[in-house]
């Protein structure tokens, strides 16, 4: 399980569970972070809100960014995906609806 960062001041906020695991609560990240990097083979069924967020792994959930969302080849994001750009690379699987207009 994965504990809410909201209050805690971090540079990245990296998940990562090679060997399926599972995150399964609501993963806020401060608006200071750098970044939110779910790695190739994550396995996420929560919200997740921050900065800048990279997505390889699987995301089952709603995703809000202050900034950009970048889905890499790859990666399944099944929710909604809110920011001011995303980027879907060939290969990453997307079920959900767009909102740019934050």
């Amino acid at each position: 399980m994965v504990e809410r960062a909201a209050d805690r001041a971090v540079d990245d906020l990296v998940i990562d569970f090679p060997h399926g695991g599972l995150a399964d609560a609501l993963i806020t990240a401060a608006h200071s972070v750098d970044g939110v990097t779910v790695e190739s083979g994550a396995v996420v069924e929560a919200d997740v809100s921050g900065g800048p967020m990279t997505l390889a792994g699987q995301v089952t959930g709603n995703v809000t960014s202050t900034d950009r969302v970048e889905l890499q080849s790859g990666a399944r994001v099944v929710g909604n995906v809110k920011a001011a750009r995303i980027t879907i690379a060939d290969g990453a699987h997307f079920k959900g609806n767009v909102d740019m207009d934050v």
